[in-house]
């Protein structure tokens, strides 16, 4: 079997989704050959990556048919990429798996011209089955292609087998992910500066990880006059992940659109809490038992939020264990590859266990 995505290497949820996957017995049982269609870096280094795993994929599929292609895609670039080897592979009678990633998708679709939204129309309603990460995904996926077969599997971490207590004081909010407006960092840290003036003697801080618009952030910090209380050290491996979930409070992602984010549920495996906005799969991980959920870009709502969780320990120990609760139910690597294996066996016809 062959799986198709960006490299296990790259940053973002995709790449830490697979790694969680290979993790699995499932990954043995099929065999599953990962071949990487996108990297970090330059458009020439991209490019030169497809072009290779393109030539991979088409003499796989010429000399020893896989039992089956499992495409994961986001938009634009990544369908297009997605698009060309779902297409190489129907020709060769191999079956196709679409799993869409990207919160944007829809939004994609709905700004392309006509041709291209018949392209991808034709693209997801041509596959065996397309892969959804939740309900209100999968409402949206049946509304771009009402031909295709859509089949639920949230998106899913190895939870850590033990989990460190959350901190006393000071409590730390997390935010990980891109430093960009679509994200709501410009929110977050007006938010922030409502938060320590409502809290004055909790000393709590901020830490904004990830790459994108640095010196915009660390520019809005000055002027806010924050500068002591919010940390951007930029972006952050695995490893690193890990430790600031362990020194974490609450993890908070304001975005203005999202999937299903690899790292809400990090944080909810590592008992912690989410404030985030209630946009895309969001509300498919997070309930009023594991968090809080606001209004995107609403300044005082979010502010709300964080100063509840952040101002009550036992609010924030309530939360956290309802968090990784809900993962260990829901959204456990284990549990979600055994829903893949039995989608396989269906589509291959393989019936071995």
């Amino acid at each position: 079997m062959l799986w198709a995505s960006t490299a296990t290497t790259t940053r973002g949820g995709v790449a830490s989704y697979v790694r969680s996957v290979r993790a699995t017995p499932l990954w043995s049982t099929w065999g599953i050959r990962h071949v990487a269609t996108h990297t970090d870096g330059s458009a020439v280094a991209r490019l030169a990556l497809f072009a290779r795993s393109l030539v991979v994929v088409g003499l796989r599929l010429a000399v020893r048919p896989p039992a089956l292609l499992h495409l994961h895609t986001a938009s634009r670039g990544s369908f297009a990429r997605k698009s060309v080897l779902a297409l190489l592979a129907r020709r060769r009678g191999v079956p196709v798996v679409v799993h869409v990633h990207g919160g944007g998708f829809a939004d994609f679709h709905d700004a392309a011209p006509r041709w291209l939204r018949r392209w991808i129309r034709h693209t997801l309603e041509s596959a065996d089955v397309v892969v959804a990460l939740g309900a209100g995904w999968a409402a949206q996926l049946r509304r771009i292609a009402p031909g295709a077969r859509i089949e639920v599997v949230p998106n899913a971490v190895v939870p850590p087998a033990t989990v460190i207590a959350s901190p006393g004081a000071p409590p730390v909010a997390l935010f990980l992910g891109l430093v960009h407006a679509d994200k709501g960092v410009p929110v977050l840290v007006d938010a922030w500066s409502e938060v320590r003036a409502r809290l004055p003697g909790l000393d709590a801080r901020l830490v904004v990880a990830g790459d994108g618009d640095l010196d915009g952030l660390r520019r809005q910090v000055a002027a806010r006059r924050l500068g002591d209380v919010v940390e951007t050290p930029g972006w952050v491996g695995p490893d690193d992940v890990a430790r600031l979930l362990d020194g974490a409070a609450v993890l908070v992602l304001p975005s203005r659109a999202e999937g299903h984010p690899m790292a809400v549920l990090e944080a909810m495996a590592h008992a912690r809490p989410v404030v985030a906005t209630a946009v895309g799969g969001l509300p498919d991980l997070v309930d009023d038992t594991s968090g809080r959920l606001v209004p995107p870009d609403d300044v005082a709502a979010l502010a709300d939020a964080l100063v509840e969780v952040l101002g009550d320990p036992a609010t924030r120990e309530r939360l956290g264990a309802g968090a990784r609760a809900r993962v260990l139910e829901h959204f456990d690597v284990a549990v979600t590859s055994r829903r893949l294996d039995a989608l396989y066996r269906e589509l291959t016809g393989r019936s071995d266990r």
